[in-house]
């Protein structure tokens, strides 16, 4: 199995491609080695001695390293743990475990209109980056996202929120008047 990598805009960040489906639909967010019992990759990963945090997109698996830590140290771990995984044929993710793809039903006509916006062209450019960002609400004119994968921690996630995101959302969205990130 042949599994490439790719930097990211954040350093600590580096995007895994498979090759093949990672997940069916939705993302998943593995910030803790406590919340990775939900997925038999992310807790195999976060055996790995400085893995920080994984994020599972469609078709990739994004592993951020641990301050003082050093890729060259620990990217053949990563790469020898995602082998592992995908050759015992265990599930990515258990039965059960919530697929974060940004939100339900209910929504009001400017959160629909958000919601679109994230989907078709805001969301598949961040994912190009190892990355997702997810609706959690709309008050007040301020659309708050949480960022995930590459995205969280980022040295340019808040220019690429202010600068592209929210004029963006603003653009197509009179209602916006500010994009926040929020945990």
């Amino acid at each position: 199995m042949f599994i490439q990598t790719e930097p990211t805009p954040n350093p600590s960040t580096l995007k895994f491609l498979p090759g093949r489906p990672v997940m069916g639909q939705g993302t998943a967010d593995f910030p803790t080695a406590e919340k990775a019992h939900q997925s038999p990759l992310a807790d195999r990963l976060f055996q790995v001695d400085g893995v920080r945090s994984v994020f599972l997109g469609s078709d990739f698996v994004s592993v951020t390293k641990a301050d003082g830590r050093e890729w060259r140290e620990i990217k053949p771990m990563v790469l020898g743990a995602m082998v592992e995984h995908f050759v015992s044929g265990q599930p990515t993710v258990l039965d059960g475990t919530h697929a974060d793809g940004g939100g339900g039903g209910g929504d009001d006509e400017v959160v629909a209109k958000i919601k679109s916006l994230l989907d078709t062209r805001i969301r598949p450019a961040v994912a190009q980056d190892g990355g997702d960002i997810v609706f959690r609400e709309f008050r007040d004119g301020i659309v708050y996202l949480r960022m995930q994968g590459a995205c969280s921690g980022c040295p340019s996630s808040t220019a690429t929120l202010k600068n592209g995101i929210e004029n963006m959302m603003r653009h197509f969205v009179p209602e916006v008047r500010g994009v926040r990130a929020v945990d």
